[in-house]
C-alpha cells in the first residue's frame, strides 16, 4: 500500500475523523476507496466552489426582486404580518394591530433598499459623512415613508379593502421622543434630503427610552409627565445585537514603556457600559437610496452579577444593569444638580465613543492605512453636544493605533466640522474640570495637551496679549475651572458654520472674534432649510395637490426652484380660489383640533395668528401675549358697532418650557390665564380667541403650520440663530410677523419686504440699547397692560410679580418694552392687509413661489460640497453584485 495515499470511507465519517469539508465531499460523492490527498483536496475545493456558486445564484434569484407594489400583494404582506409577526387572527385584529402590520410591511420594503444601498456604498468605496446629533426629531414615519416610496395610494386602497382607513392608522403611530425642537427637526430634514439626493451619509444619535417629557396643562400650569414613547415598541427600528461596543468611564491612566521603548498610555479600570445599535431606515423620495439612522442604547456589559445573585443579593445583582440603562433613558436630563450634569456628560461621551468605534470598524474593513481615514469619513458635529468626540478620536488614534500627536491631530481636524446653532452663553456647554478628570481622565489629559499647543500658536500670533490668550483658552479660569466645549469644537474642526447669514456674522464678530481672526477661512455660513416632502407633501396634501396641478408636474418636490413658476398665476381667479380652498381646509382641520381640546368653536374666516416654538424669554412669547392683552382691552372699550369692524383673530400658542425654567413656565401660566378670560368674555363678540395647545410635537406642527395666516417669529434681534419654523410657515402659505433676526432677514430678501411684517430693533440697535441708559418712561399702552396683569385679572401675584419685574426699562434685557410700540403698529398693519382678501392671497402666492432657497436640499448640497467633500452615490438595482 502506498503510504502517500489514504483510504477513506464512510466509516471515517462515522468516526468523525474527517473535517466538515471532507464530510461534504464523502456524502456528495459516496466516496469509498483511495485517492491522493492532492486530488482529494482539489475535488473538495471544486465541490465547494460549485455549491457556493449555486447558493449565490439562488440568493441572487431570491433577493433580486423587490416586493410587489400592486394592491393585492400589499394586502397579502399586511395580513402576513398580522398572522405571523403579531400572532393575531381575523377575530383579534384592532386598529393598532393594523398599524403595526402596515408599518412592518413598509419596513420590509425599506430594508430591501437599505441593505442594497449600504452594500453599494461599500463596493463603490465612497467617502461617507457622519452626522452626529443628540436629537433627531423624526416625527411619525408611516405616511412619510409611503410618500417617499411612491406607494401611498396603493396602501390606502389595500387597507380600505381590509376595512381600515390609512389616515386613521397613521394617527395610531406614537410620536418618537428623540428630540425637543429645532435642532432635532433640522437633523431629520437633513437626513430626508441627504437620502433624496443620494448622498452617502449616516446619522448617529441616542435611542432615548423617554422623550424630554409629555406636557400637560393643569390649572393653566405646565405639568411634565414621562414620555414613554416606546411603551408599545417601535416597528421602524432594527435592534442590532451584532453591533455593540464597550464604553468606559472613570478609572485611571497609566503610562508605561512598551517593548519598543516608547511610552504607551493605558486607560484602565472604572465602569464599562455596552452600547447596542438600533437602526432606522431613512428613505429618499423617488430614489432607491435608503440611508441609516443609527441610535445607541445603553446596557451593562453583563446582564447581571451572577455571583451576587447566587448569594441572594438580588438588588445588587441588578443594580449595575439599572445604572447602565439609565444612561440613555431621558433626553436632556436636568442639569441643575451635579448628578444631572454628570449624566449629561456621560450621555454625550457614550454616544460619540460608540459612534467613533463604529466608524473606525467600518473603515478597517477597507484595509487601508489609518491616514486614509480623512478620504473616507467626514464627521459633522451638530451643535456643541458631541464635541467630546474630538479628544475621543485623538485617544483612539494615539493610544490605540499608535499615531504620533501631530499626525493624529492633523487627521482629526480635517475629519471634524462643527455647526454652531446659538450665541446664547448657556447653550455653549462648559464642563467642570474636576468632573472631567473623574469621569474621563484620559480625555482631560488630551484636552490639556490640545490647549497647550493651541495657546502656543496664539502666543505667536498675539505676542504678550494675555487678554486674547485668556479669551481663546479652552480652559476658563475660576472655581472650578471649566472646559469651553464650543471653543474646543472650533479648534478641533476644519470648518465652522453658522446657520443664517446674520448668525454666522455674529459667530465671527461676537462669539469667536479671535478665532475668526486666526483662521478666517475656517468660518462660513450655511443657512438652514426644511424638507418639502415632510412640510408640504405630508403636512399639507391639499396645497401640494394645487402645486402639482398648476405646475403640471410633481418635480417641484425635489426641485423647489420650480415653485417660482407659480407666480405667473397670481392673478388667475381659479388659482386664487384653489389656494384659498386649501387654506380653508387646513384651518378647518385646526379648528376641529381646538374644538376637541377646548370645546370651543372658532371662526375659520378669522385671522389665524400662530406662535409655536420652545418657550424661552428670547423668543418673546411674552411680547406676544402682552399684545394680546392690549388687543383685548382695546376691543372691550369699543361700542357694539365698532367691534363689528375688528378683524377677528384666533391666537394659538404651543411649545414646551424646560422643566427647570421657572420664568418660561410663568409665561405659559399667563397665556392660559389670558385665554380663560378672553374665551369666556361674550362682550367682545368672538373677535378674539386665545389657545395654548399642549404637548407641541411634529405631528401637532403638521396640523398647525398649514392653517396659519400669520406666524410670529419675534425673537430679540441677534439672539435667534436661524429658525426653521419660519420657513415652514411661508412654504405653506402663511406670512411672517417678525424681527430682523435669524433667517427672517434672508426670507425678507427672497420674498420681498412687501410680503413680510418687520418691526423692532435690529441686532446692532439691540447691542447699543443694552449699553445705553434705559428710557425713563414706558409706552402708556404697556403700562395699561401691566396694570391689568398686576391686579390679578389673569394670574395670581406669585406668577405676575416675576414677569412684571422684567418689564421695567433697567431690566429689559430682551427689549420687550422698547419693541412693544412697534409691535402693536405691525399688528395694525397685519389687520389692514388681511381685510384685502385678494391682496393677502397674492402675498402668500408670491411668498410661496420665492421660497425655493429654503429647501434642505439646497442646504445639504452646500454641506456636501463646501465641508464634507462627498459626491452623490445613487444606487441602481442592477449594480448589486452580492459580493461576500
Amino acid at each position: 500500500m502506498d503510504k502517500n495515499k489514504r483510504t477513506l470511507s464512510f466509516q471515517d465519517l462515522a468516526n468523525k475523523t474527517v473535517s466538515p469539508a471532507e464530510s461534504r465531499y464523502l456524502v456528495h460523492h459516496a466516496v469509498s476507496g483511495t485517492t491522493s490527498p492532492q486530488d482529494w483536496r482539489k475535488a473538495i475545493d471544486e465541490y465547494d466552489d460549485q455549491q457556493q456558486s449555486r447558493r449565490r445564484e439562488l440568493l441572487y434569484s431570491l433577493m433580486s426582486q423587490y416586493l410587489s407594489r400592486d394592491v393585492a400583494s400589499i394586502e397579502r404582506y399586511i395580513v402576513d404580518h398580522v398572522e405571523h409577526t403579531l400572532a393575531r387572527t381575523r377575530f383579534n385584529f384592532d386598529k393598532f394591530d393594523a398599524y403595526l402590520a402596515t408599518a412592518l410591511s413598509v419596513r420590509d420594503r425599506l430594508i430591501e433598499s437599505w441593505n442594497d444601498t449600504q452594500q453599494y456604498f461599500t463596493e463603490a468605496g465612497v467617502k461617507r459623512a457622519y452626522y452626529l446629533s443628540m436629537e433627531f426629531l423624526m416625527g411619525r414615519q408611516l405616511q412619510n415613508a409611503l410618500i417617499n416610496l411612491g406607494i401611498h395610494d396603493q396602501y390606502r386602497e389595500a387597507l380600505k379593502e381590509l376595512g381600515f382607513d390609512l389616515e386613521v392608522l397613521e394617527e395610531e403611530e406614537p410620536e418618537p421622543g428623540l428630540g425637543n425642537g429645532g435642532l432635532g427637526r433640522l437633523a431629520a430634514c437633513y437626513m430626508d434630503s441627504l437620502a433624496t439626493l443620494n448622498y452617502p451619509v449616516w446619522g448617529y444619535g441616542i435611542r432615548y427610552q423617554y422623550g424630554m417629557f409629555e406636557q400637560k396643562i393643569k390649572d393653566g400650569n405646565q405639568v411634565e409627565i414621562p414620555d414613554f414613547w416606546l411603551a408599545k415598541g417601535n416597528p421602524w427600528e432594527m435592534q442590532r445585537l451584532d453591533v455593540t461596543y464597550p464604553v468606559q468611564f472613570y478609572g485611571n491612566v497609566n503610562v508605561v514603556n512598551n517593548k519598543d521603548g516608547k511610552l504607551q498610555v493605558y486607560w484602565q479600570g472604572g465602569q464599562v457600559v455596552r452600547a447596542i445599535a438600533y437602526d432606522i431606515p431613512v428613505p429618499g423620495f423617488d430614489t432607491y437610496n435608503v440611508l441609516n439612522l443609527r441610535l445607541w442604547s445603553s446596557s451593562p456589559p453583563e446582564e447581571f452579577d451572577l455571583e451576587a445573585f447566587n448569594r441572594g443579593d438580588y438588588y445588587s445583582s441588578i443594580g449595575e444593569k439599572q445604572l447602565a440603562e439609565k444612561l440613555t433613558s431621558v433626553l436632556y436630563p436636568n442639569d441643575s444638580t451635579e448628578a444631572g450634569k454628570e449624566l449629561r456628560l456621560k450621555q454625550q461621551y457614550f454616544f460619540v465613543s460608540a459612534t467613533l468605534q463604529d466608524i473606525l470598524r467600518r473603515f478597517q474593513k477597507l484595509q487601508l492605512p489609518i491616514q486614509q481615514l480623512v478620504n473616507k469619513a467626514a464627521i459633522q458635529l451638530n451643535d456643541t453636544h458631541p464635541t467630546i468626540a474630538i479628544p475621543e478620536l485623538m485617544r483612539l488614534l494615539v493610544d490605540d493605533r499608535g499615531l504620533g500627536w501631530e499626525e493624529a491631530w492633523e487627521l482629526t481636524v480635517q475629519i471634524f466640522s462643527y455647526t454652531n446653532h446659538t450665541v446664547l452663553p448657556e447653550a455653549l456647554e462648559k464642563w467642570p474640570v474636576p468632573m472631567m478628570e473623574r469621569l474621563l481622565p484620559r480625555h482631560m489629559q488630551i484636552i490639556y495637551e490640545i490647549n497647550k499647543r493651541h495657546l502656543e500658536v496664539v502666543a505667536q500670533m498675539f505676542p504678550g496679549d494675555e487678554q486674547i490668550r485668556e479669551s481663546v483658552s479652552l480652559i476658563e479660569e475660576g472655581y472650578p475651572k471649566m472646559i469651553r466645549m464650543a471653543s474646543l469644537a472650533v479648534v478641533g474642526s476644519h470648518r465652522v458654520n453658522g446657520v443664517a447669514a446674520l448668525h454666522s456674522q455674529l459667530v465671527k464678530k461676537q462669539l469667536f472674534p479671535y478665532f475668526a481672526a486666526m483662521t478666517p477661512d475656517k468660518f462660513l455660513n450655511i443657512t438652514n432649510g426644511v424638507t418639502p416632502r415632510r412640510w408640504i407633501m405630508v403636512a399639507n396634501p391639499a396645497l401640494a395637490a394645487v402645486f402639482t396641478r398648476w405646475l403640471e408636474s410633481d418635480d417641484w418636490i425635489t426641485d423647489t426652484r420650480m415653485l417660482s413658476q407659480l407666480e405667473q398665476f397670481q392673478e388667475n381667479d381659479d388659482f386664487i380660489r384653489e389656494i384659498e380652498e386649501a387654506k380653508t381646509k387646513n384651518k378647518q382641520r385646526l379648528a376641529l383640533k381646538i374644538s376637541q381640546l377646548f370645546g370651543i368653536n372658532v371662526d375659520t374666516d378669522a385671522l389665524f395668528d400662530i406662535q409655536v416654538k420652545r418657550i424661552h424669554e428670547y423668543k418673546r412669547q411674552l411680547l406676544n401675549i402682552l399684545g394680546v392683552i392690549y388687543r383685548y382691552l382695546w376691543i372691550k372699550q369699543l361700542d357694539a358697532e365698532q367691534i363689528k369692524t375688528v378683524v377677528p383673530r384666533v391666537v394659538v400658542f404651543a411649545g414646551k418650557a424646560a422643566a427647570s425654567y421657572a420664568q418660561a413656565k410663568r409665561i405659559i401660566r399667563l397665556i392660559n390665564g389670558v385665554a380663560s378670560v378672553v374665551n369666556n368674555d361674550t362682550s367682545i363678540d368672538n373677535r378674539l380667541k386665545v389657545f395654548f395647545l399642549p404637548n407641541y410635537n411634529v405631528s401637532l406642527a403638521e396640523e398647525i403650520i398649514p392653517a396659519s395666516d400669520i406666524s410670529q417669529h419675534i425673537s430679540t434681534a441677534g439672539m435667534e440663530a436661524s429658525g426653521t419654523s419660519n420657513m415652514k410657515f411661508v412654504m405653506n402659505g402663511g406670512l411672517i410677523l417678525g424681527t430682523m433676526d435669524g433667517a427672517n432677514i434672508e426670507i425678507l430678501e427672497h420674498i420681498g419686504k412687501e410680503n413680510i411684517f418687520i418691526f423692532g430693533l435690529n441686532a446692532d440697535q439691540v447691542e447699543e440699547a443694552r449699553k445705553s441708559n434705559p428710557p425713563t418712561q414706558l409706552d402708556s399702552r404697556l403700562e395699561q397692560v401691566k396694570a391689568t396683569i398686576a391686579n390679578g385679572t389673569f394670574c395670581n401675584p406669585k406668577v405676575a410679580e416675576p414677569i412684571l419685574s422684567c418689564l421695567v426699562p433697567q431690566n429689559d434685557y430682551y427689549m420687550i418694552c422698547r419693541d412693544f410700540p412697534a409691535y402693536l403698529e405691525a399688528q395694525n398693519m397685519v389687520d389692514e392687509a388681511f381685510k384685502d382678501k385678494r391682496g393677502w392671497i397674492k402675498k402668500t402666492i408670491q411668498s410661496m413661489a420665492r421660497m425655493y432657497y429654503f429647501s434642505s436640499d439646497r442646504a445639504v448640497e452646500e454641506y456636501a460640497q463646501k465641508i464634507w467633500n462627498i459626491e452623490p452615490a445613487p444606487f441602481i438595482p442592477s449594480t448589486i453584485s452580492f459580493k461576500e
